[in-house]
C-alpha cells in the first residue's frame, strides 16, 4: 500500500499540470495555428494558456507537496524535478497530438491507450532527460508498472467527471 502510495505521490505534479490544462483552456493554439502536410501542428485545444498555467500548477502543487513531505529535493534542483514532471505532461500531450493529427484523426477523436497515458510517459520522458540519478532512485519499475495500469484508469473516470461537468466535449 504505502508503494501505491508513493507512486501516485511522485506522479501527482503530472496529474495536476494535465487537470490544468483542460480548465484554463485558452485561446491562443501553441502552433498558432499552423498546418504541416495540410494538417494542424497540434491543433486549436492546446493553448500556450494551458501549457504554461498547467505547468505552474504543476509545479505549485509540487512545491507545496515537498513542504509537506519532501520528496522532490530542495533548491533549483526541486524546480527542475517539478518542472520536468509538469512541463513534461504537457509535452507528452502534445506529442500525441501531433501523432493523433499525422494519421488523420480529428480533435476530440478517440485514440484509446495513447489517450490515456500520453502525459504520464511524456513526464517519464522529460524527467529522466533532465533528472535522470532522481528518476532512476525513485521511480522503481514497479511505481511505472502500476501508474501505467493505474492511470488509465484514473484519467477515464476524471474525463467523464470533466465531460459532466461541461469541462470537456468528449468523454475520453
Amino acid at each position: 500500500m504505502i508503494d501505491i502510495l508513493r507512486a501516485i505521490w511522485l506522479i501527482f505534479p503530472s496529474y495536476v499540470a494535465n487537470a490544468s490544462a483542460v480548465l484554463l483552456k485558452g485561446k491562443t493554439p501553441v502552433d498558432f495555428g499552423r498546418k504541416w502536410r495540410n494538417k494542424p501542428i497540434f491543433g486549436r485545444g492546446k493553448t500556450w494558456r494551458g501549457l504554461a498555467g498547467g505547468t505552474l500548477a504543476g509545479l505549485a502543487v509540487g512545491t507545496l507537496m515537498n513542504q509537506i513531505y519532501p520528496t522532490f529535493s530542495d533548491g533549483i534542483e526541486s524546480f527542475l524535478i517539478l518542472f520536468s514532471l509538469a512541463f513534461g505532461a504537457l509535452f507528452g500531450d502534445l506529442m500525441k497530438s501531433f501523432f493523433k493529427r499525422r494519421i488523420g484523426k480529428e480533435r476530440g477523436e478517440k485514440w484509446i491507450v495513447a489517450d490515456q497515458i500520453d502525459f504520464l510517459l511524456g513526464s517519464f520522458l522529460i524527467c529522466f532527460l533532465m533528472n535522470r540519478e532522481w528518476f532512476l532512485e525513485n521511480f522503481k519499475l514497479n511505481y511505472i508498472a502500476f501508474l501505467l495500469i493505474f492511470t488509465p484508469l484514473l484519467h477515464l473516470v476524471t474525463n467523464i467527471l470533466a465531460y459532466a461537468l461541461k469541462l470537456k466535449k468528449v468523454p475520453w
